[in-house]
């Protein structure tokens, strides 16, 4: 049989109107939704490697990921519908519940608070940061409470004895530190690599406590609406976090590349220090800290009482227990 030039062009356009229509097919496939991280730190990690290594893409969403700075605004951003899943710690879910949200955490990838209380160098011990400030992001985010626990740890009121201002984040309080602003503030691994030329020194390190810190922090939290309706939706999201927790474990260049785009920063030791750090503490299966959550429920009831709650109120991890039943997380790790 003799093909013509014209058969051929028509067997082309064929061929490239076959492909549109896949292509079209498959984006229409792709559940578009709406999620959120609080910070550019690398504890965030994960949020960013789903996107872009295709996990969100692999497990059948078309996510947009957007940055809101602090997990107090999440909440916010999460309450008025503008985003269906959003990276929350555990003390904003728990405040948002005690007031009336119907909100909670639906997985947790990193159940402790990394941080470092960085001062200036002139500080040298608690007694000299006796009635100097220290700046956080928000009242009511993750680096208050690191901020007030740092604080209590060196034998010190948080308020009483160390003011603390809410100056944004952590781009905003290095700023805030480097113009005299505030005294010190809570900072995850690898910040003082990037502080070049700034007095200041290490007073208190979470990573230097005898037991772990629990603390439910880079947690996904969403509405309890969209659980109930869409459980699958959440679990996909929750499948594509699984597996960019183990990318990020198990790939320290391509993840220091990640952490350098989204924090915009190269400095060799920051992404060394920082992806060192949270590759050790991220959690294989992203169970919710009970022991956490339980805290953060008394200090969220401490500020208003709630006699009608408990702090199993605050999450709901029963798709975590399934994914890691199914063996999905440990096929996903023996790769």
């Amino acid at each position: 049989m003799k093909i013509t030039r014209a058969g051929t062009g028509k067997m082309a356009a064929l061929a490239v109107c076959l492909t549109l229509v896949f292509l079209a097919a498959s984006a229409a496939a792709q559940e578009r939704i709406l999620l959120s991280y609080s910070s550019i730190e690398s504890s965030n990690s994960v949020w960013v490697v789903a996107r872009d290594q295709g996990f969100y893409r692999k497990n059948g969403l078309n996510a947009e990921l957007i940055y809101i700075g602090s997990t107090t605004t999440s909440v916010q951003s999460l309450l008025a519908g503008d985003v269906k899943m959003a990276n929350t710690a555990g003390s904003g879910v728990a405040a948002a519940v005690v007031n009336g949200a119907d909100i909670l955490m639906t997985a947790c990838y990193l159940n402790t608070l990394p941080f470092q209380l960085v001062v200036h160098e002139s500080i040298k011990n608690a007694q000299d940061l006796k009635g100097k400030t220290v700046g956080i992001s928000r009242f009511g985010s993750a680096s208050d409470v690191a901020a007030r626990f740092l604080v209590r740890s060196l034998g010190l009121t948080p308020m009483q004895d160390v003011p603390i201002l809410q100056v944004g984040g952590a781009t905003e309080r290095a700023a805030a530190f480097r113009a005299g602003k505030i005294a010190g503030f809570p900072a995850p691994p690898g910040i003082v690599a990037l502080a070049q030329g700034m007095p200041l020194r290490v007073l208190a390190d979470m990573a230097d406590l005898p037991t772990r810190f629990e603390f439910p922090f880079i947690c996904s939290a969403t509405a309890r609406s969209l659980l109930t309706s869409s459980p699958d939706t959440v679990k996909r999201v929750t499948m594509a976090l699984i597996e960019a927790t183990h990318f990020f474990k198990t790939h320290k260049t391509e993840s220091e590349r990640i952490i350098a785009k989204f924090s915009k920063q190269t400095n060799e030791r920051f992404l060394n220090d920082s992806w060192t750090a949270i590759s050790k503490l991220y959690e294989k299966v992203p169970l919710v800290t009970k022991e956490g959550t339980a805290i953060q429920f008394k200090e969220a009831t401490a500020k208003k009482p709630a006699p009608n709650l408990k702090p199993e109120d605050l999450y709901d991890d029963r798709i975590v227990q399934e994914l890691e039943r199914s063996g999905f997380i440990d096929r996903v790790y023996k790769q």
